[in-house]
């Protein structure tokens, strides 16, 4: 079986910048750095025929490349806070990439989670962390930003579960389509 979720790698500069907000809060599994993604949709499970059903919708999915950036901290569970993520700006293409994997997903038999779409980054897993505590940390990195930077591809992840963590592997990669205007401007002959 394969434990599987559609998501886009990061480059080295924002990982690098990722790290630097890892420290300074007692109860945090901070993720590894080789970890960082932004998860478009997790799918679970899957045997191999589904592994290449999922493959093939993902490759039929047609969306523009993007510029995004990072920015902000906030934490997941209310009173009893079980994550430390950075957001991901508004950003209309993201969405309907995310959309767009959703769809896919959702016609070949593999429906996501039925949750809002929220944009981030984990950075760590929290456990025994009190309210004030996730608050105080988001709160001293509320001002963070990095970006824009490039999405030009999004990618098919493979989640390994061991007694150091999961290890996230990219199986396959789907390239996003240059938007007509940059193509155009590539295209065009120069005087």
């Amino acid at each position: 079986m394969h434990r599987l979720f559609v998501a886009i790698a990061l480059p080295d500069v924002v990982v690098d910048a990722l790290t630097q907000l890892q420290s300074g809060i007692r109860g945090a599994r901070w993720l590894r750095d080789d970890n960082f993604h932004l998860t478009l949709g997790f799918i679970g499970e899957v045997d191999r025929h589904g592994l290449h059903e999922v493959a093939g919708a993902l490759g039929a999915i047609d969306a523009p490349q993007f510029d995004l950036r990072l920015s902000g901290c906030g934490f997941f569970g209310d009173r009893k806070p079980r994550a430390l993520w950075v957001g991901a700006s508004a950003n209309p293409a993201l969405t309907h990439l995310q959309s767009k994997v959703a769809t896919a997903l959702s016609r070949s038999g593999f429906p996501l989670e039925k949750r809002k779409f929220a944009p981030h980054v984990t950075l760590a897993y929290l456990s025994g962390v009190t309210q004030d505590s996730a608050a105080q940390y988001c709160a001293s990195h509320g001002l963070f930003s990095i970006g824009p930077f490039p999405v030009r591809e999004f990618h098919l992840f493979e989640s390994h579960l061991g007694s150091e963590g999961a290890h996230y592997e990219i199986i396959e990669s789907f390239s996003l389509a240059t938007p007509l205007a940059e193509a155009g401007a590539r295209a065009a002959p120069s005087a």
